[in-house]
């Protein structure tokens, strides 16, 4: 399987192509960035571990080096300027985006293949991905809140002293201010959360709003995240290589589940070869039904403002 990486040369490209580079499961790797020397420095430097790890295909180039690939990871984004509204953020990168999309049709991909959205907002840049035509609505993914839960079980695993393997709990609905926790359903180990001595209404909101602000904690502290989300983009991009049918947190074009149509989001999705095999419908109480609803609301405004 070829996985290109456009955005290759930054943070969280590069580090997607490392992590994909140590899961030796993706045949070859090709890294794109509009810094091309960076894009190719980060190739030459995976290369020069290659004969400790595996006989993968490294490379690096223009679109054309995108020829011939089973998915396509978009990472390439722009940062926040100081006192920049959100707003502004959003529509600078939409203008980048589409500019990337409009380089993506001219690129002879393999037949079925898949786009996996990472750049932000992801979740309205899925959604004009999946406008885009590029390839059919199923095939285009978004990583969605795959890494928020990611966070999410880490810091309960980390307040309770467990394996974060252990924690099964989800975020849904938007990669943003309106994601939504789903309790009813978090467990430890089997065991309900709301049964674990400890656990508080309290707590729970301490846990959500660190888990919103982690991605800031880390920027304050190192400059930028990167090994998570490269990781999170590792098991999406294997889901799909080993067609292993894995039930993810992606975002991608909904048609009906929990009453969402009309917009991209995350709801439990299980990813196969050629991208979305099936949405599930999510076990939630009615708050938690009403929140993704409004979380849905919020993208669909965002998505009229950015299309207006």
């Amino acid at each position: 399987m070829k996985v290109s990486i456009i955005g290759g040369g930054g943070r969280v490209g590069s580090d997607a192509a490392f992590a994909l580079q140590l899961g030796g499961i993706v045949r070859e790797i090709a890294l794109n960035d509009v810094n091309a020397d960076m894009a190719a420095g980060e190739a030459l430097d995976l290369r020069h571990g290659s004969s400790l790890l595996n006989n993968q295909v490294i490379t690096s180039g223009d679109y054309g080096v995108i020829d011939g690939s089973d998915c396509v990871v978009i990472t390439a984004g722009l940062r926040r300027k100081p006192d920049e509204s959100r707003l502004d953020l959003i529509n600078r990168n939409v203008g980048l985006f589409n500019g990337i999309l409009d380089s993506l049709k001219g690129c002879k991909l393999a037949d079925g293949a898949t786009i996996l959205v990472v750049s932000n907002p992801v979740d309205i840049l899925t959604h004009l991905t999946v406008e885009s035509g590029i390839v059919p609505p199923s095939q285009v993914l978004g990583l969605g809140t795959v890494l928020d839960t990611a966070r999410f079980r880490s810091l309960l695993a980390d307040h309770f002293k467990v394996g974060a393997s252990d924690v099964k709990a989800l975020i849904l609905g938007e990669h943003g201010d309106s994601m939504v926790p789903i309790w009813s359903s978090a467990t430890i180990n089997g065991v309900g959360l709301h049964s674990i001595p400890g656990f508080t209404s309290e707590l729970g909101v301490e846990i959500f709003e660190a888990t919103k602000k982690s991605g800031a904690t880390v920027i304050a502290q190192k400059g930028g995240a990167g090994r998570a989300v490269g990781v999170s983009i590792k098991e999406v991009v294997e889901a799909i290589a080993l067609d292993n049918r894995k039930l993810l947190p992606v975002s991608s074009a909904q048609t009906g589940k929990a009453g969402i149509s009309g917009i991209s989001l995350s709801l439990p999705t299980v990813v196969g070869r050629h991208g979305v095999v099936e949405v599930f419908e999510p076990a939630v109480n009615d708050s938690e039904r009403e929140l993704l609803a409004k979380s849905a609301e919020a993208l669909k405004a965002t998505f009229a403002q950015v299309q207006g």
